[in-house]
């Protein structure tokens, strides 16, 4: 019996693909397909209906080529929705017209018609969820990842110093790739005094400051300073009205200012250059003084 209603569906081919593309088509009004042009969503219709049935012709599951395809529609940013809803509607028209080819249709040879196209259609479906939910998962992790390393970037700026720009709200688990990305940097950096600039932080509370605090605390232990700019009015008078004490390590408005101190606690200064006026001024005594 199973081999029956295969014959009977691939001799049938092209009644079937034209009912398939004719409901696809109509569907296409209501779905994320109606933004593509009409050229590219009847060629692409075509050739996924007739890698399913080239799929179907091999013995089912997912072939090489509908693989092919469909690695190539999600790469080219056709959600995955699109081939499960068509495999789900491909379906439904292969069981109605082997259901319309006889008069009298008995339980058992409906449920046979049922678990045959079953068989057809859900392992290729659940291939390609299983395969594409890793390959999403890989991708959201990767991102993931790379979020967080630009959620706490440590910049050298000039030998032995580094900045750290933080940006928006620090919870536990931003702060702990604070830490990690401090200590890592220190190291790799060889910094001897590390700016923490909380200019873009919109609220430093008492868990935000205790976490500044430890790891400003854990860089002094591996031979580092560390130093606290951007500290704006609002955020200063916030901290002395929770009774944060912030007196282990130095703390600046700006950021030039803080850098500014870096410089001196690595051994250097910033020679500013005279004005042109004075220069010339230096010079005309010196010729006259000759």
């Amino acid at each position: 019996m199973p081999k029956r209603v295969d014959r009977i569906v691939l001799d049938n081919s092209d009644v079937i693909i034209k009912n398939w593309l004719k409901i696809v088509s109509e569907n296409r009004q209501n779905d994320y397909t109606s933004s593509i042009s009409d050229e590219l969503f009847q060629s692409t219709n075509r050739e996924f209906v007739n890698v399913i049935f080239d799929s179907l012709a091999s013995g089912g599951g997912l072939t090489k080529e509908l693989e092919s395809f469909s690695e190539r529609l999600v790469n080219l940013g056709w959600p995955l929705s699109y081939l499960t809803d068509g495999l789900q509607t491909f379906r439904r028209v292969t069981i109605d017209f082997v259901l319309s080819q006889h008069d009298q249709i008995d339980t058992d040879f409906f449920s046979v018609i049922l678990d045959r196209v079953d068989t057809w259609v859900d392992p290729i479906i659940n291939k390609l969820v299983n395969e594409y939910s890793g390959s999403w998962e890989h991708t959201v992790s990767l991102q993931r990842v790379a979020l967080q390393e630009l959620s706490a970037p440590l910049i050298p700026v000039m030998r032995n110093i580094t900045i750290m720009p933080l940006i928006g709200t620090i919870d536990t688990e931003r702060a702990k790739q604070i830490m990690e990305n401090l200590l890592t940097g220190v190291i790799k950096h060889n910094a001897e005094v590390v700016l923490i600039d909380i200019t873009g932080v919109p609220v430093v509370d008492t868990m935000v400051a205790h976490h500044i605090i430890q790891a400003a605390e854990a860089v002094r232990l591996i031979g580092a300073k560390c130093i606290l700019v951007g500290i704006r009015p609002e955020i200063a008078q916030t901290i002395v009205n929770l009774g944060i004490d912030l007196g282990k390590f130095p703390t600046k408005s700006s950021l030039r200012k803080g850098f500014e101190t870096a410089l001196e606690l690595t051994g250097r200064t910033i020679q500013r250059e005279k004005k042109q006026e004075t220069i010339v001024e230096d010079i005309m005594n010196q010729l006259t003084e000759g």
